[in-house]
């Protein structure tokens, strides 16, 4: 079977699957997917010589684009929704948890970690409002979770974010905090502003390939843990932001948005978002629970 034409080649790349080393059935399975569906999708646009090689002149000019600061093939799965896909085919909604969505290219592992209530504003700029954040890190059964860690960051007023910008100071809105006994949370930041993705480089490229715009709408990032729950990645939403149902990476959901309103002059802040988080027992925690 190992001469090829037309109709057998994609059966015969198939076939050599684990003939001379070891896979895992995972790793048939992924590959006996990958081969087909790539395979139909080549015969599906009746892909040419010059555009399989103009692809891989792109991928080649990708991966040259990614350094510490730029992961380009997370934005490309970004800019064409498999991120997101993914973070839903990994993080089903079975009950009352909080949806996640996508982390996104501009994380930054180990901001400083803040008490309770503290800023992590160290730029201001003439423009921003800020903005007292609070609510409340729950269980399935609606208790107050203590001890959680929020791990918390956004874009500056200026739409960048700080490790893309050379005059923002380091871990410039970022920080980690804990909640209460109560389960409680606060911070203060300042509103997130929409902003374009990168949208030089191969990332740009695509996007105008597309026809589609590099925006995304405001939204603060959180990672959101605590031993025996599951590990929460999400974003919350400015209900009044533009690009709110028309986002560059598809990351929007319903339960995800909520609102600014003006803030009691007693939190020293232009305005006050309120919003709650409910976090799943991880897998390792059920079980013992029901032994």
């Amino acid at each position: 079977m190992g001469i090829v034409n037309l109709e057998n080649i994609t059966d015969v790349v198939i076939a050599s699957l684990g003939k001379h080393g070891e896979i895992t059935e995972r790793q048939r399975d992924i590959m006996t997917a990958l081969i087909r569906h790539l395979h139909a999708f080549c015969k599906d646009v009746n892909l040419q010589h010059g555009e399989f090689l103009e692809g891989c002149e792109y991928l080649k000019r990708a991966g040259q684009t990614c350094d510490e600061n730029r992961q380009e093939f997370i934005l490309l799965g970004d800019i064409l929704g498999v991120e997101v896909l993914v973070d839903m085919l990994s993080n089903p909604i079975d009950g009352p948890e909080s949806e996640s969505t996508v982390l996104g290219p501009f994380y930054r592992e180990n901001p400083p970690v803040l008490p309770k209530g503290a800023s992590t504003i160290q730029k201001h700029y003439d423009t921003e409002e800020t903005a007292y954040f609070e609510g409340y890190i729950r269980d399935a059964a609606g208790n107050g979770i203590a001890g959680v860690t929020l791990d918390v960051w956004e874009d500056a007023p200026n739409g960048i974010y700080e490790n893309l910008d050379p005059d923002q100071p380091e871990y410039n809105l970022r920080g980690r905090f804990e909640t209460d006994e109560n389960g409680h949370y606060a911070f203060v930041a300042v509103r997130p502003v929409p902003y374009p993705i990168p949208d030089t480089e191969t990332a740009g490229e695509l996007l105008r390939y597309m026809g589609h715009h590099p925006y995304r709408p405001g939204h603060m990032h959180f990672i959101i843990s605590k031993d025996g729950y599951r590990q929460l990645i999400s974003q919350i939403y400015d209900g009044d932001s533009k690009w709110l149902d028309d986002d560059s990476v598809f990351a929007v959901k319903d339960s995800l948005i909520g609102k600014f309103k003006p803030a009691p002059k007693e939190l020293g802040t232009d305005l006050h978002f309120e919003f709650d988080f409910v976090l799943k027992a991880d897998a390792a925690a059920q079980a013992v629970a029901a032994e």
